[in-house]
């Protein structure tokens, strides 16, 4: 197979140095005009076509995007994150992945990382307390994924949407004794607002609201289903996936299979474990591919900054 020309080939071929082939292909007006006709000839002759690198320095562009995800084994983000790369990745972009743990300065010091390497833009998945004032300067090249900031790009699930889509479903079904299992208030979105959404229906329906919060984990589930569990408890609804599969886990074990458990987030395994229980989608996935065509519209087209709410869906 015939070696691929580099620029330094091609430098060497004319007689000039790789930085005088480089600006030629900047299309730089100080080269004299007897040296560009030489390097273009030898060029067309050889057919060189420059790398992708070579391109994106002309350009100004590395053709990379950054993308900051709180938790590598998180199901949801994973789902988003798949989104985010096909879109990428037909557009000619590649992306470096990251994790914050929710560390605001984690958060700190990949945006100063990927500012270095000179990046493109940044997809971040935002949380508690991030110092959105630092990153002010970065706000035409930022799309924030599930929490919105005024003045910046972002795209969101329909978290209180979300719970009553389920409740009203459970409702359709004549389920009345409805327990909650959520996560801390603190976190705004699967905690605060899944939850206000169960309080709401219990407020509308006039009934009493059991509910029990915890973090996110397959125990925790495990622990707030025995906390809620009653005799006569019809269902379990959880704030997550991962929540619901360590309640089933719970209710399998005490023999109240009759009690439906729903999540939220399409987990697979919810489905693949405990066939009865019900989740519905919140669109991690489509939710992904918004955001990485937003964040592009905004590098190649300089649209402005926008706020986006992914829909939901019951499976």
């Amino acid at each position: 197979m015939e070696k691929k020309l580099t620029i330094l080939d091609i430098a060497r071929l004319c007689g000039v140095g790789k930085s005088t082939v480089s600006r030629v292909l900047n299309q730089d007006p100080k080269v004299k005009p007897q040296t560009r006709e030489r390097v273009e000839q030898v060029i067309a002759q050889h057919g060189f076509v420059p790398s992708k690198s070579a391109r994106a320095m002309r350009n100004q562009s590395q053709q990379v995007v950054g993308i900051i995800v709180s938790r590598l084994d998180s199901s949801s983000e994973n789902q988003a994150v798949r989104g985010m790369l096909e879109t990428l990745y037909a557009r000619g972009y590649d992306a470096v992945l990251m994790e914050s743990k929710f560390s605001p300065d984690k958060v700190n010091e990949h945006l100063a990382v990927l500012a270095r390497r000179g990046v493109d833009g940044v997809i971040l998945f935002a949380f508690n307390d991030l110092d959105y004032a630092a990153m002010t300067p970065l706000r035409e090249r930022l799309v924030l994924v599930a929490r919105e900031y005024p003045g910046f790009s972002s795209v969101c699930f329909d978290d209180g949407g979300a719970v009553r889509t389920m409740l009203t479903q459970l409702e359709g079904r004549g389920i009345q004794e409805i327990a909650y299992l959520g996560v801390d208030a603190s976190d705004l979105t699967t905690g605060q607002r899944r939850l206000d959404a169960y309080l709401a229906y219990c407020r509308e329906q006039g009934r009493l609201p059991r509910s029990a919060l915890g973090d996110l984990s397959l125990q925790s589930g495990y622990r707030l289903a025995a906390e809620l569990l009653t005799p006569t408890t019809q269902a379990l609804v959880c704030a997550s996936d991962t929540l619901a599969m360590g309640a089933a886990k719970y209710l399998q074990e005490q023999g109240r299979g009759e009690v439906l458990v729903t999540g939220l987030g399409n987990n697979p395994l919810l489905s693949f474990l405990f066939p009865n229980a019900l989740s519905l989608d919140l669109g991690y996935k489509g939710a992904g591919e918004q955001a990485a065509r937003q964040l592009l519209g905004q590098i190649e087209q300089g649209r402005s900054p926008q706020a986006t709410i992914a829909p939901c869906q019951l499976l």
